[in-house]
C-alpha cells in the first residue's frame, strides 16, 4: 500500500527544519564576525593613514623650513629628493630634478670631491664634510656640505644624503662673531688698562711716601749746608781783606765757623745717605715694574714683601699694625716685577677688606716647605662671604662698589702665580679675616732669623 500524501516526505542525508535553520544562524554569525573584523580594519587603516598623512606633512613642514640645502641621491649620484631651499638654489622644482645627475648641477671644479662621495658611498665610508659650488640661475652658489651614507632596511648603503649651508652665511656669521670678539677684547683691554692705571695710582702714592723721608732730609741737610757756605764765604772774603787777627776772631765766633766746620762733614754724610736712599728706592722701582716677561732672575722675597708693603699700605692707612714673620733673606727665581705686582694687590686687597673695621692688622708668614716657598697673607677684616669665596679669582668679579675696582687684580694676580709654576688661593682664617696663601719654587733654604716688626 501506498503511505498518505500528508506525511513528511524526507530523503536520507537531508537536513531536518531545526538543522538547517541553525546552520544558517551560524553562517550569518561568521559573516557578521567578518563584517566587525572589516569594518576594524577599515578604521585601524584610516588611523595609520591620517598619522602618515601627518608624518608626511611635518616632514614637508621641516624641510620648507630648513634654510640649509638638502639633496637625497642614489649610488650613482642622481637626484631622489630635495628641499624647497635646493630647488630654489638650483632654480627648479623637485619634480624636474628627480632623477637627475647632481653632477649636472654642480660646477666643473666640485666634479672631483663630488665623486669622492660618491665613492664614499659604495665603498660603505663615513660621512665628510666638502665644499661644492652649486650652478644656481643667479651664479655660482658655494656651499659647504656634510655628507652622510644612507641604508635601506637591510643595512646596505644605497645612497647619500648632502646638507649644505651657503657659506656666505657661514662667512657672514663668523664675521659677526670675529666682531663680536674684538669688542670684548677691546673691553678687556679697557678694564686691564684701569687696572693697570689703578695699580700704578698705588704705586705712585707708595712711592712718594717712601721718597718723602730722604728727600726732605736731603732739602733740609742743603739748606744747612747753604748756610755753612755762606758764613763760610764771609769770613774768607774779611781774610782775604786783610783783616787783623782780633777782628777775625771776634768774626769767627758771630759766624760760628768752628761749629760749621764740624757740622759740615755730618751734613755731608747725611745728604749722602739720603740721595743713596733715593737712588736705592729708584732702583726697586724699576726692578719691579720691568716688562720682560721672559726675564726670569734670583731676587729676595723678604724684600719684596717688605717693600709692597711699604708702598702700599704705609702711604693708605696710617693706623695699620703690619706684622712681617719672615726670613732675613728668601731667594726665589722668576720675574720680580710680576711677583711684587702680585704681593701689592694682595696688600691692597686686605686694606680695602679692613676698611672701618676695628682692628687693623696685617699678618705677612714666610716659610719653606718641602722645596716650595710659602707666603700667606691675613688681614683682620670681616673675611670672605661662603657664595663668592670660589669666584675671587674669576676675571672681572668684584664686590667692590662700581668704580672702585675692576675685578682684574687677583685674577691677574692668579695668572701671574700659575705662570711662575705656582698657586694662590683664597680662604677665611678661623679667628676672622682673609687668608690669601701664595705657594712657590724655592731654590735654596732661608738663612737669618725672624723677626716682628708693628
Amino acid at each position: 500500500m501506498n503511505a498518505p500524501l500528508s506525511q513528511p516526505f524526507s530523503l536520507p542525508g537531508m537536513l531536518s527544519d531545526a538543522d538547517a535553520e541553525s546552520a544558517w544562524i551560524s553562517v550569518i554569525q561568521k559573516m557578521d564576525e567578518t563584517y566587525a573584523n572589516l569594518v576594524s580594519q577599515q578604521v585601524e587603516l584610516e588611523r595609520k593613514n591620517a598619522e602618515l598623512e601627518e608624518a608626511q606633512a611635518f616632514i614637508a613642514s621641516v624641510l620648507g623650513s630648513m634654510t640649509d640645502v638638502l639633496i637625497a641621491c642614489d649610488r650613482d649620484g642622481r637626484i631622489e629628493q630635495s628641499n624647497p631651499a635646493a630647488e630654489r638654489a638650483l632654480g627648479c622644482p623637485g619634480r624636474d630634478l628627480v632623477g637627475k645627475p647632481l653632477r649636472d648641477f654642480l660646477d666643473p671644479g666640485s666634479h672631483p670631491a663630488f665623486a669622492r662621495l660618491c665613492s664614499a658611498a659604495l665603498q660603505r665610508e663615513g660621512g665628510t664634510d666638502v665644499e661644492l659650488t652649486l650652478r644656481a640661475p643667479t651664479g655660482p652658489f658655494p656651499v659647504s656640505v656634510n655628507s652622510t651614507v644612507r641604508y635601506d632596511q637591510r643595512g646596505h648603503a644605497i645612497g647619500l644624503v648632502l646638507v649644505g649651508r651657503p657659506i656666505g652665511e657661514l662667512r657672514r656669521a663668523y664675521r659677526d662673531l670675529a666682531s663680536a670678539h674684538e669688542g670684548l677684547k677691546q673691553t678687556q683691554q679697557q678694564l686691564v688698562h684701569s687696572e693697570k692705571m689703578a695699580s700704578l695710582g698705588r704705586l705712585v702714592a707708595g712711592v712718594a711716601h717712601e721718597l718723602n723721608n730722604p728727600i726732605s732730609f736731603v732739602y733740609g741737610n742743603a739748606h744747612a749746608l747753604r748756610r755753612y757756605v755762606e758764613r763760610l764765604t764771609a769770613y774768607l772774603d774779611r781774610v782775604h781783606e786783610g783783616a787783623d787777627a782780633e777782628t777775625l776772631a771776634a768774626l769767627r765766633k758771630e759766624l760760628r765757623i768752628d761749629r760749621a766746620r764740624s757740622d759740615t762733614p755730618a751734613t755731608l754724610d747725611g745728604m749722602l745717605e739720603g740721595t743713596e736712599r733715593v737712588r736705592d728706592i729708584v732702583a726697586e722701582l724699576r726692578r719691579f715694574s720691568s716688562e720682560q716677561k721672559h726675564a726670569a732672575e734670583r731676587f729676595d722675597v723678604t724684600a719684596l714683601l717688605r717693600s709692597a708693603v711699604n708702598w702700599v699700605a704705609k702711604a693708605q692707612m696710617q693706623d695699620l699694625a703690619v706684622v712681617f714673620d719672615l726670613p732675613a733673606t728668601l731667594d726665589i727665581a722668576g720675574h720680580p716685577g710680576h711677583l711684587h705686582q702680585v704681593a701689592m694687590n694682595l696688600v691692597q686687597n686686605a686694606i680695602d677688606a679692613m676698611t672701618g673695621a676695628p682692628r687693623k692688622r696685617l699678618e705677612l708668614h714666610a716659610r719653606t716647605e718641602d722645596g716650595r716657598v710659602i707666603v700667606t697673607f691675613r688681614d683682620t677684616g670681616h673675611g670672605i662671604p661662603g657664595d663668592v669665596l670660589g669666584r675671587v679669582f674669576d676675571p672681572f668679579f668684584t664686590t667692590k662698589p662700581v668704580g672702585k675696582g675692576t675685578g682684574l687684580g687677583l685674577s691677574i694676580s692668579y695668572q701671574l702665580v700659575k705662570d711662575h709654576g705656582g698657586t694662590l688661593t683664597a680662604a677665611n682664617h678661623p679667628d676672622g679675616g682673609a687668608l690669601f696663601t701664595l705657594t712657590l719654587p724655592g731654590i735654596g733654604a732661608p738663612n737669618g732669623s725672624k723677626g716682628s716688626t708693628p
